[in-house]
Formats: structure tokens, C-alpha cells, sequence
């Protein structure tokens, strides 16, 4: 099983930069990827994908943007935080209503 390379923020964007700045010298998007995806190490599907999240942050292409992704991401997590918190009350208050009655059955 192949180990994932993590690439920093700023390889990545040199990358794409190196991508877009070369489109001319090569007869096709997809061979600019190949040719630069091999100078940096990864995939050129990963390159691709850097270069559509790209074109998607800066509005040449539909779909969600890294801040889009970004805030999904922290409102996914606060959503399954808010569930723990209500699944936790829920069962606090069924405990002190079932000692409620304990108490006013005992008494």
C-alpha cells in the first residue's frame, strides 16, 4: 500500500502556478499536469485536482471553494458536537425524572 505525500501549502501553489504559467508550451492542460506532476513528485491527478481547486477559488469554474469547504468542515463538526450535547441532556433529564418519581412513590 503506497504512503499519501503530504505537499505544504506552498508547493502546491507553486505547482499550480508553474501549471497555469506553462499551458502555452504544451499542447494540452492534462500534458502541462503530466510534465509538472513529474518534476514535483505527485500524481497528476492530484496535480489536477490542485488546479480545479484553483480555478474553482477563483471563479473560472463551478463548485465550492476552499473557505466553502473550510466552513461545511467546522459547521459539520459543531453540528455533531450539538448532537453529543443533546444526546447527554436527554439522557440527564430521563434520570432525574425517573428519580423524581422514585422520590414521590417512596414518599
Amino acid at each position: 500500500m503506497k504512503k499519501s505525500v503530504k505537499f505544504s501549502p506552498e508547493v502546491r501553489e507553486r505547482a499550480v502556478r508553474m501549471v497555469v504559467e506553462s499551458r502555452g508550451d504544451h499542447p494540452s492542460q492534462w500534458a502541462a499536469i503530466e510534465s509538472i506532476a513529474a518534476k514535483i513528485g505527485c500524481t497528476s491527478q492530484t496535480l489536477l485536482n490542485w488546479v480545479r481547486q484553483h480555478e474553482r477559488d477563483t471563479g473560472q469554474r463551478e463548485g465550492p471553494t476552499t473557505t466553502d469547504m473550510q466552513r461545511l468542515k467546522e459547521l459539520e463538526r459543531e453540528v455533531k458536537e450539538l448532537r453529543k450535547a443533546n444526546e447527554i441532556l436527554k439522557l440527564a433529564s430521563a434520570f432525574f425524572a425517573q428519580a423524581e418519581l422514585d422520590r414521590r412513590i417512596k414518599s
